[in-house]
């Protein structure tokens, strides 16, 4: 499978990871503990080699289930790439951003616990924390790096601004951002990445499940389920999308492809994209079809025909709001 350099790391990886929020359970409905280990190591079995969790996900369920699938697994631990969060904390009330430095240690000793390793390849800041500095938050950063207990420093929605400010203090290796062809509100943080050499990572890569076409347009979400709050989901846009995604599955058949393999390769091939796509599942046959995604090719003129069709049903691809994702503040809670 086709791989890349994580910016200007000497970590590398292809450019289809595997994303474990949906395993984590929380706001996916639950999660089936057996299939969520098969998951990760069918994906390993297909030639991914980067696995992308969090503790936030299942409140370190994710990444639990990611070292017994790594340790049952036949790769060697080398030659896989494992990217975790930090600077979620959780009370009775839910979950909060907390980039403390001591709430920094103790979230790696635990992601190191769970995926039962002495090193996390890429370690990333989860969401900006403006209760702390982002200089204490960079240079505990830069501490992990220095002492080798990381190889590369990410950071998650993180603005521009925020980004310029962290480079006074650490590098920044890796930025990961939300990206799908139904969303592009933060194509300019994209830009901005390709600009400063900073390797991107793309969550969201399949609108949440409607890039599988799986909806339809009497569609309902339960509460709980995170889709139940997301614009994208409501209101008379949601048919509109729907009746866009119908169409792309036509055009995708036309090119002996499914229609999570056009998005992942909108994604990688798009001049605005990623670097990186995170291929979400949380079963084993939702990572059939990595391997068509990876050999595929859009031309410009593919590209052209996808905007064409989505336009023709929306008026608006820079939809999306990142208020609708992220956790409160300490000092919000």
């Amino acid at each position: 499978m086709e791989k890349s350099t994580l910016g200007k790391s000497n970590v590398e990886a292809t450019r289809i990871a595997l994303g474990t929020w949906a395993i984590g359970g929380s706001g996916w409905g639950g999660t089936d503990e057996e299939a969520s280990i098969q998951t990760v190591k069918q994906a390993i079995d297909k030639g991914v080699t980067m696995i992308d969790t969090a503790p936030a996900y299942g409140q370190g369920l994710s990444e639990e289930l990611v070292g017994r699938a790594i340790q049952t697994s036949e790769v060697d631990r080398k030659d896989l790439v494992l990217a975790t969060k930090a600077g979620i904390n959780f009370s009775d009330d839910g979950a909060f951003r907390d980039t403390r430095p001591e709430r920094l240690e103790k979230e790696l000793n635990d992601s190191l616990h769970r995926l039962q390793t002495d090193y996390i390849d890429v370690y990333q800041i989860h969401w900006p924390d403006t209760d702390e500095s982002i200089e204490t938050t960079a240079k505990k950063m830069k501490e992990f790096f220095d002492e080798g207990k990381i190889r590369a420093i990410g950071v998650s929605n993180f603005s521009p601004e925020q980004m310029d400010e962290w480079q006074k203090y650490a590098p920044i290796h890796t930025s990961q951002m939300h990206l799908n062809m139904l969303q592009r509100y933060l194509i300019d943080w994209f830009d901005y990445c390709h600009k400063h050499d900073i390797a991107t990572l793309s969550w969201g890569s399949l609108a949440h499940g409607m890039l599988t076409g799986k909806y339809t347009k009497d569609a309902t979400f339960p509460d709980g389920d995170l889709r139940s709050n997301i614009e994208l989901f409501q209101g008379d846009r949601f048919p509109a999308f729907i009746d866009a995604v119908e169409e792309l599955q036509e055009f995708a058949d036309k090119r002996d492809l499914n229609l999570i393999q056009l998005a992942v390769r909108w994604l990688m091939d798009h001049e605005s994209g990623t670097d990186f796509v995170l291929w979400g599942a949380r079963k084993p046959s939702q990572v059939e079809g990595v391997q068509g995604a990876d050999e595929a090719n859009l031309s410009a003129d593919d590209l052209k025909e996808i905007d064409d069709i989505l336009y023709k049903h929306v008026d608006d691809l820079n939809n999306g709001d990142l208020n609708e994702y992220g956790p409160p503040l300490r000092s919000e809670k």
